[in-house]
């Protein structure tokens, strides 16, 4: 596969519809963008995000932690373990690494679809996560809510083989999943399509450390149409039900194997998510 011209930002979000946009409305992509010191948000996205760090002033340093906890996770899984294909739902817009860049930066063969269903990171997206000639890196328009429609996709079903295994990362997304819409039966109807030998990276907040400030934030996204759902270390550790756990379990993100760049300065309460890995049998 040959490369594709790079495109600007700006150019790929211009040939966007305004109105599918919907800048007039926080979007919990955009609001991530902000904390991670993006700019690629909007007046609505800011507003939520100031008010979310008056309540949660360590939400940035629970976003860096994070996002360094997917890149260790990539090492890993194309590293040691070996894996070629990923699917990562929830993209988010692109911040440099990203996944496809640390998974071929191990291995130039490695296969990332992403999936997201937000116009303006499907515009990033496809503009900027180019991958390496020798791997392949495909998009998706499709929200996590829409396993058959993500897993059925001539896209993905053209960039994967899914009788091969499959790291499937859902990272800060399924806080935003309510129990109304059973996310644990989403998680495993996207793992029954998923052959042994494949894969789950999950991270999620959690309200066991700051419980009062996790409270407060959750009003916050509520109350401008953005569902947050803050679970505990057992609720996450049901995502794993079913599946052998990657040691050492499920622990605060920055605590999850962390190596020679990994803040280990911030306390649990600071970083306030739940990561995890772990393996189909």
């Amino acid at each position: 596969m040959t490369e594709r011209p790079t495109l600007s930002w700006d150019g790929a979000v211009a040939k966007v519809d305004p109105v599918e946009l919907r800048t007039d409305v926080p979007h919990s992509a955009r609001v991530y963008d902000y904390f991670l010191g993006g700019k690629n948000n909007y007046p609505a996205d800011r507003e939520a995000a100031e008010l979310v760090l008056k309540s949660g002033p360590n939400t940035r340093i629970s976003a860096l932690a994070n996002r360094a906890f997917l890149h260790r996770i990539a090492r890993y899984l194309a590293g040691t373990v070996g894996v070629r294909q990923f699917l990562d739902i929830g993209t988010g817009i692109p911040t440099s690494p990203n996944l496809h860049e640390i998974a071929q930066g191990v291995t130039a063969d490695a296969r990332v679809v992403y999936a997201d269903h937000d116009p303006i990171v499907l515009a990033h997206a496809r503009a900027l996560l180019v991958g390496k000639p020798e791997g392949r890196t495909a998009y998706i328009d499709a929200d996590l809510r829409e396993p058959e429609k993500i897993l059925g996709s001539p896209t993905l079903l053209e960039t994967l083989d899914l009788s091969e295994p499959v790291a499937l990362s859902v990272i800060a997304i399924l806080h935003f999943i309510p129990d109304s819409d059973d996310p644990l039966g989403l998680m495993r109807r996207y793992l029954d399509a998923l052959p042994s030998g494949s894969f789950l990276a999950i991270t999620h907040v959690t309200p066991d450390f700051a419980p009062e400030e996790a409270r407060q934030v959750t009003e916050i996204y509520r109350a401008r149409g953005i569902p947050l759902q803050a679970r505990t270390r057992a609720e996450v550790g049901r995502f794993f039900d079913g599946l052998e756990l990657v040691e050492p379990g499920v622990q605060v993100v920055h605590r999850w194997r962390p190596d020679a760049g990994t803040d280990l300065s911030a306390t649990d309460a600071q970083v306030n998510l739940y990561g995890g890995l772990a393996r189909k049998r």
